[in-house]
C-alpha cells in the first residue's frame, strides 16, 4: 500500500515537481519518459528499449547483443558504453541509488573542465549536491572521505574529487553492478536482442 502510495504522487505533477525540488535538479522530459516503464515495476520492464538514450528502434538496432553481453565483462566496460550507462542508471533508479552514478559521471566530466574559474564553482555545486553532510543527493561515503573532500574545496582541483569517486565506483562495482547483471532488467534486454536477430 505504501508503494502504490509513492507510485501514484510520484505520479501526479505536484508530486513530481516536489520530488524535483527536494533532489535540487528538474529531471529531463525525455529522460522521465524513457524511464516510465520502470515507475511501476521495480526490477522488470516489457520495453526495455524505453530506457534507451536514442530513438528506441534505431538505438536498438546499433546496440548488438554482443555489445550489451559485454556490459558484463567489468564495470567498466559496462560504463565505457552509453546505452550500458543508461541501463545501469535505469536500474539503479530501480533501487532509488541512482545518486551513485550520478555523483561519478559528474566527477567525469568535472576532470575535463580548463577553465579555472569554471573549475572552482562545479566543485562547489558537486560537493553541495553529493557529497556534504544531508545532500540533496549524498552519496554513501565513509566519514574520512567526506572530511578529505571538504578539505580539498578549500583549493579545488581536477583531482579534489579522486577519492571519493572511487570509493562509490567501488561500491557500485562491489554491490550494484552484480545485481544488474542478475536483473530481469538486463537478461530481458539481451533476449530482446537476440530474438531481434533471430
Amino acid at each position: 500500500m505504501g508503494n502504490s502510495l509513492i507510485c501514484s504522487l510520484s505520479d501526479h505533477p505536484v508530486g513530481k515537481d516536489l520530488q524535483a525540488m527536494r533532489t535540487g535538479q528538474r529531471q529531463n522530459k525525455g529522460m522521465r519518459t524513457r524511464l516510465g516503464c520502470l515507475s511501476h515495476k521495480s526490477d522488470s520492464c516489457s520495453d526495455f528499449t524505453a530506457i534507451l538514450p536514442d530513438k528506441p528502434n534505431r538505438a536498438l538496432k546499433r546496440l548488438s547483443t554482443e555489445e550489451a553481453t559485454r556490459w558484463a565483462d567489468s564495470f567498466d566496460v559496462l560504463l565505457s558504453h552509453k546505452y550500458g550507462v543508461a541501463a545501469f542508471r535505469a536500474f539503479l533508479k530501480t533501487e532509488f541509488s541512482e545518486e551513485n552514478l550520478e555523483f561519478w559521471l559528474a566527477c567525469e566530466e568535472f576532470k575535463k573542465t580548463r577553465s579555472t574559474a569554471k573549475l572552482v564553482s562545479k566543485a562547489h555545486r558537486i560537493f553541495e549536491e553529493f557529497v556534504d553532510v544531508q545532500a540533496p543527493r549524498e552519496v554513501n561515503i565513509d566519514f574520512q572521505t567526506r572530511e578529505a573532500t571538504r578539505k580539498n574545496m578549500q583549493e579545488p582541483s581536477l583531482t579534489c574529487f579522486d577519492q571519493a569517486q572511487g570509493k562509490v565506483h567501488s561500491l557500485m562495482e562491489k554491490d550494484s553492478y552484480p545485481r544488474f547483471l542478475r536483473s530481469k532488467m538486463y537478461l530481458d534486454l539481451l533476449s530482446q536482442n537476440q530474438r531481434r536477430l533471430s
